[in-house]
């Protein structure tokens, strides 16, 4: 692999190919080698992915900023842009798909951190027209979110899905991740047929305060997630979530006390307080608000130290339906990542393959059973 060439391509911010290659991660798919970064490093993005045999780049996602207050945040951070557009955020599994090998080669799907995930390469390929899109667009990547209840990553009911679905909310160029503008992209994917996050409008940025507020208000009450606002060029965004999503998070961390860091738990306290007193919430509003967040945090926890306790397993529990080798390939893909794996049922429903597991929480499982045996802890 020559470094200097592709630390060019890549537009890294160093000038000493070490700096950046150190970080990178050798893997095998489809008897390919790939070099995975799994952190963003030097002006490059977590994810990215370098390919030998195709020379294919496949870049990484960028992170997206999130602003806690509406106003002044977006006026702010979008001063000198003409327009915004507000789009849905959705709550599922980010994947970004692309062709990264040869001539003939189907397109691959990439989770945020460079692995090629089987199982939804396996449904990408089923319920997305890929071969018609990348016939035209060899070099672009639909940057997608896995959603519904039925996924080996996530599980939120969304209507009308019972198992899952995909949704484009990005069209990028593979190798230098630049997007294509946010109507364009629109109407592209609707000349495919294919899903996207649903569309509150767009305005000036002083304008879209209001519209992100009246969306957020409709999808708080529907226990969705949030919003994305982009640059109508699709080059800047920034991220707004909904008080019902900040508590969901938190029970979720909860649930599995010992899985997640402080900064993942602070972070939606955070969210919380500051969206309190932008939306000027009144004493009584406030107090819902806290005892709402006190549930989310106490309630999960005390429920999963009885599931410990009374010798139940716990852990983040997923269904998936699907071709039965895909679902081979997704149980040894969680394998390889050391992950312990309950199935709790394998069924088949009209000829699918349906498996319900546990990914088994052993830190929050085994730390909980060490304190209800007596256990000491240092604070």
């Amino acid at each position: 692999m020559d470094r200097e060439d592709y630390l060019e391509r890549l537009g890294a911010t160093t000038d000493e190919p070490t700096d950046l290659f150190e970080h990178f991660e050798q893997r095998s798919v489809g008897g390919r080698t790939h070099h995975v970064l799994t952190a963003a490093r030097h002006g490059v993005e977590r994810g990215t992915v370098i390919v030998e045999e195709s020379d294919a780049v496949v870049r990484g996602y960028p992170s997206v900023p999130r602003v806690l207050v509406l106003d002044p945040g977006l006026p702010s951070f979008f001063e000198g842009t003409d327009s915004v557009a507000v789009e849905e955020k959705l709550d599922g599994f980010n994947v970004r798909i692309a062709l990264a090998g040869g001539d003939g080669d189907a397109p691959l799907a990439f989770t945020r951190s460079g692995y090629v995930c089987p199982y939804t390469t396996a449904r990408a390929r089923d319920r997305l027209p890929l071969a018609a899109f990348f016939a035209e667009h060899p070099t672009k990547i639909l940057c997608t979110e896995l959603i519904g209840p039925e996924t080996p990553y996530t599980s939120h009911d969304y209507e009308d899905i019972d198992s899952h679905e995909f949704r484009v909310f990005d069209v990028r160029d593979r190798e230098s991740g630049d997007p294509v503008p946010v109507a364009d992209r629109r109407i592209l994917c609707a000349e495919y047929g294919v899903g996207q996050p649903r569309w509150f409008g767009r305005s000036e940025p002083s304008a879209a305060v209001e519209t992100v507020r009246d969306a957020i208000d409709e999808l708080d009450a529907a226990g969705r997630e949030g919003v994305v606002v982009k640059s109508a060029d699709g080059e800047s965004m920034v991220k707004y979530t909904t008080e019902t999503q900040h508590h969901a998070e938190l029970a979720y961390a909860f649930s599995l006390p010992f899985e997640h860091g402080r900064d993942f738990v602070f972070s939606r306290i955070v969210r919380d307080a500051f969206q309190a007193v932008e939306s000027g919430d009144s004493d009584d509003r406030l107090r819902e608000r806290a005892r709402d967040l006190g549930e989310s945090i106490l309630h999960p926890m005390v429920s999963t130290i009885r599931d410990v306790r009374d010798g139940d397993q716990v852990g983040e529990r997923h269904t998936v339906r699907g071709d039965p080798d895909a679902i081979d390939a997704l149980f040894e893909h969680l394998d390889d990542q050391s992950l312990t794996i309950d199935r709790r049922s394998d069924r088949r429903e009209d000829g699918t393959r349906v498996v319900e597991f546990v990914k088994v929480a052993e830190s929050s499982r085994d730390r909980i059973q060490y304190y209800l045996d007596g256990g000491t802890r240092d604070e």
